[in-house]
């Protein structure tokens, strides 16, 4: 479950990080499939070193979501209009870097930096990126809990008048917050790409949907200054175990869909239940 998952868990620990300051990211999955493609690109077409393919990829993302963060910081737009620009424009770049095309290696042997990312270990009970999951969400449970930026995206979340107020430079921890968003799209691009051996246009569609409900199931508030990278490590797990009870059920896909929605509806309800009950 968490290899099939990981990919989602991924997106959903940069998602954390920009909903902790009221934020949210629409684009996740779009800059996933524009970094899946340029990767894929570089080391199947281009047949560049590792080295070099996959901190470009990163970069791609990081660029991707420090856009967002600029465009809503700068322009005051809301994030959810800035964001879903982005979603357009990152998948509309994504066929464009493969000619509205996947980019597989053909007859060509694939690099292999794709089979080392995808490969499993401890007897085949371990997968690689399940094991960059877990590195991201340490480092994030690090940098939320032990860093003065954490302390900052929390505070930003709870009051954001208040952070300005009080000398946080509101404006750079939030566009930092989408960068790290599009840094984590654009890891869990590197390991579509690996894992699925080509670079697909199409990648991630709906992606954002699934990680935005990891990070509400898990407890993180979508109003911001609540929550943690370990709260979404349990929401992934609860999707993940969802899923599959659907799929084992044999559950149609439109009806996973409607169900995953209702759940997500359900779990703000009791959030913000919860909240007006601690108010009063």
């Amino acid at each position: 479950m968490l290899r099939d998952y990981s990919i989602h868990g991924i997106l959903a620990c940069g998602m954390t990080i920009v909903i902790l300051t009221a934020g949210i990211d629409l684009s996740v999955g779009s800059v996933l499939a524009m970094t899946a493609m340029l990767f894929a690109l570089l080391m199947i077409n281009l047949r560049a070193s590792p080295l070099i393919g996959v901190p470009v990829t990163l970069l791609g993302g990081v660029a991707a979501g420090l856009l967002s963060g600029v465009v809503i910081t700068t322009f005051k737009i809301q994030p959810f209009v800035a964001t879903l620009a982005m979603m357009v424009s990152a998948r509309g770049l994504a066929k464009f870097i493969g000619g509205g095309r996947k980019i597989q290696a053909g007859l060509q042997p694939l690099p292999p930096v794709f089979r080392h990312i995808s490969s499993q270990i401890l007897n085949n009970n371990l997968a690689i990126v399940t094991i960059i999951f877990f590195v991201s969400l340490a480092v994030l449970w690090t940098v939320l809990n032990r860093t003065r930026f954490g302390r900052h995206l929390f505070a930003i979340g709870g009051n954001e008048e208040a952070a300005r107020l009080s000398g946080i430079r509101v404006n750079l921890v939030k566009a930092m917050a989408y960068a790290i968003s599009g840094l984590m799209s654009a890891v869990a691009g590197v390991c579509y790409a690996a894992r699925t051996e080509y670079g697909d246009p199409e990648a991630g569609t709906g992606y954002e949907l699934t990680a935005i409900a990891m990070v509400v199931i898990g407890g993180t508030s979508l109003v911001g200054g609540r929550g943690g990278i370990l709260l979404t490590l349990l929401g992934t797990l609860i999707i993940g175990y969802i899923e599959k009870i659907l799929s084992i059920n044999d559950v149609k896909i439109a009806y996973r869909f409607m169900i995953e929605g209702a759940i997500i509806v359900a779990a703000v309800v009791i959030q913000q239940t919860g909240r007006r009950s601690r108010i009063s």
